[in-house]
């Protein structure tokens, strides 16, 4: 017998690297939003900082690879955040289609870009 073991499929091992690849690069992105925002992060609720990373983690899963790289979360204030938090709350209940929720938070982040004009 070799040294796999037999309750371990390939695909366990490829959904378990998914969740870990999608699990890092949230927690880079809310490192990255947490230092963006400094003081105003104290006013998040552990409950939305949870919905927080939920939502980037979908966004994570939803967006190809080269555009999640080129989304800055370092530039969102919390104004943002909170609008990335009713597209969390518009995808859990399911009341728009997904796709379209998870376009504009994409492009919400993509709009406060360093090379989008400044509001």
């Amino acid at each position: 017998m070799g040294p796999q073991r037999p309750d371990v499929t390939d695909e366990d091992l490829g959904m378990r690297a998914f969740q870990l690849r999608k699990a890092r690069a949230t927690e880079r992105a809310v490192d990255r939003i947490r230092h963006s925002i400094s003081t105003d992060w104290a006013t998040l609720t552990n409950e939305e900082i949870e919905q927080l990373e939920w939502v980037l983690g979908e966004l994570w899963a939803y967006a190809a690879r080269a555009d999640w790289d080129d989304l800055h979360f370092g530039h969102l204030a919390m104004h943002d955040i909170r609008r990335i938090l009713v597209f969390g709350r518009e995808l859990r209940a399911h009341s728009r289609n997904a796709v379209d929720v998870l376009d504009d938070i994409a492009q919400l982040i993509r709009d406060k870009g360093p090379s989008a004009p400044r509001a």
